[in-house]
């Protein structure tokens, strides 16, 4: 089956992380700021005429019921199509890592059978679909480095000025939901407000720090590898979103050779804006 698209679906990186409340649903109450990276998934999308959804795992093997999946049949409810597509899904953003890669796919799925199935539903609409399935899938639709609030629904645009970052990411994952319900969990940081990020004395990407960090070092043995590792490398290394890979930005090289092999190193540089950037319509222009 030939494919019609071939597209990325980017990973980010959380450059800060603060909890600042819950709500009375449980709900954690956040502030971050998402930056896109050059470390991407590839997803091929072929069309299928009988109605079908149908998913191949180039890589390595995917839950039976992945945002892919799911993403795919809730835009077909919500619009009704009658088309299918088949999906083959070369994965490189590893799992539970807090870069976001399921929630990417989501997002890249949603856009590619946006166009394949010829829908042209405004990249607002999306989000909507997107938010039902994760809080971090409208971020990637949105297509630009955000200011993120709320539960990960409020995004603000922001730039970035280009870096290149280490990107280390233990075997071993680390599942959101053990971190969020540890009872030592910081949930009480300070509001930030994005001129104070923006005006940092020490740097875009030194401000504030990942609150789930020291949470995700106790029951993650992996995690501080990886921080001792960007700490012999000169670096100083810190917890992305809520899995167990850390960044640090690259100011000088760095000895690869010595990475134990417990721990992958990438080497990635942010992106400007998303690959998929104008694949839907904004609301104004429909």
């Amino acid at each position: 089956m030939q494919s019609l698209y071939d597209i990325p679906a980017p990973a980010k990186l959380n450059l800060f992380l603060h909890i600042t409340g819950r709500r009375a649903d449980g709900y954690h109450l956040l502030q971050s700021v998402f930056m896109l990276i050059d470390w991407s998934d590839t997803l091929h999308f072929s069309l299928r005429t009988d109605g079908q959804i149908s998913r191949e795992d180039l890589t390595w093997a995917l839950p039976a019921d992945d945002l892919v999946l799911r993403a795919a049949r809730a835009l077909q409810q919500h619009t009704g199509c009658a088309l299918g597509a088949h999906i083959g899904v070369a994965k490189s953003v590893p799992a539970q890592a807090g870069m976001g890669g399921g929630s990417s796919d989501a997002a890249s799925t949603l856009l590619a059978l946006n166009r394949l199935w010829k829908l042209h539903l405004p990249v607002q609409t999306l989000s909507r679909i997107g938010l039902a399935l994760g809080a971090d899938v409208p971020f990637f639709l949105g297509g630009h480095h955000a200011w993120v609030e709320g539960i990960g629904e409020k995004i603000t645009p922001i730039e970035l000025p280009r870096a290149r970052f280490a990107v280390v990411k233990p075997d071993a994952g680390l599942d959101t939901a053990r971190i969020f319900s540890d009872p030592t969990l910081k949930r009480d940081s300070e509001t930030a407000i994005i001129s104070g990020f923006a005006a940092d004395a020490f740097g875009k990407f030194k401000f504030g720090r990942n609150d789930l960090q020291a949470v995700a070092q106790k029951l993650c043995p992996g995690v501080n590898q990886a921080l001792e590792w960007l700490q012999s490398q000169g670096l100083h290394g810190r917890m992305t979103g809520s899995g167990s890979a850390v960044f640090a930005q690259l100011l000088h090289g760095i000895d690869e050779a010595s990475v134990p092999d417990a721990l992958q190193v990438r080497l990635c540089s942010n992106l400007d804006v998303h690959p998929l950037v104008g694949w839907a319509p904004s609301e104004k222009t429909v």
